[in-house]
């Protein structure tokens, strides 16, 4: 696994399910809501730091995606992607990228052609069971409640990264 996650240069994820519980929540007012972790968002925040690309292929469309895209500094969005294949392979050209470059988090079987292309593949513990013995790494954590986190500190470590980005929290 460590010399998998060494290679990866972007990490791709899947929304619902992965970056948040899989719940969509509509107001009287017609307004969605969506509810994302913050342990999540600052993972993605280092994991960018340390030179790792952050990508978005989703299939809905929502604002409340696109404000926490631009939130968290993600520049590359692809929604009401019915067919993930399409953006990952638009992704993965725009960039200049190959394959075992690219981390992916993905829950359900529309994830399943992604999942089996990329160079690290992984998945929160409550995905779809077709999806569980696919992956490279099952996360501990549910959807939308750290898995993200946990997938990012592990491409920190792997990369060499981990201890550059945090010695300041710890050294008070």
């Amino acid at each position: 696994m460590e010399s998998k996650l060494a290679k990866i240069k972007l990490l791709l994820l899947d929304v619902d399910g992965i970056m948040t519980d899989g719940r969509i929540i509509y107001d009287n007012q017609g307004n969605e809501l969506k509810s994302f972790d913050v342990k999540d968002g600052h993972g993605l925040k280092m994991v960018q730091r340390a030179g790792i690309k952050v990508g978005i292929i989703t299939g809905r469309q929502s604002e409340v995606v696109a404000r926490r895209a631009k939130e968290l500094g993600i520049e590359i969005l692809y929604q009401k992607a019915l067919t993930k294949l399409d953006p990952y392979r638009e992704i993965l050209a725009a960039e200049g990228l190959a394959d075992e470059q690219v981390a992916y988090m993905g829950d359900d079987v529309v994830d399943l052609p992604i999942l089996r292309r990329v160079g690290f593949s992984a998945t929160v513990s409550d995905a779809v069971s077709d999806v569980l013995p696919l992956v490279d790494y099952v996360a501990k954590r549910p959807g939308g409640r750290g898995a993200v986190r946990e997938v990012c500190d592990l491409l920190l470590k792997a990369s060499g990264k981990w201890e550059s980005l945090t010695e300041k929290y710890f050294s008070s």
